[in-house]
């Protein structure tokens, strides 16, 4: 038997939630939450590649067209 909880969260992050369960066609709330999870693992995962230690790629303030 799966045991339940209740969390509380905003009325902006419901409305995103309905609207990713309709995106994603999940049966539930909890499906859609563990969906975001695992993706947010794999691309925790991905990020880092064959270098680790590589610091993270940012944008120059200004782009230059020399």
């Amino acid at each position: 038997m799966v045991s339940r909880t209740t969390i509380q969260v905003d009325k902006e992050t419901l409305r995103l939630l309905e609207q990713l369960k309709s995106e994603r066609e999940a049966r539930s709330y909890g499906e859609v939450i563990k969906q975001l999870i695992i993706e947010s693992k794999i691309l925790e995962r991905s990020e880092k590649g064959a270098l680790p230690k590589l610091k993270r790629f940012e944008r120059e303030k200004l782009d230059r067209l020399d």
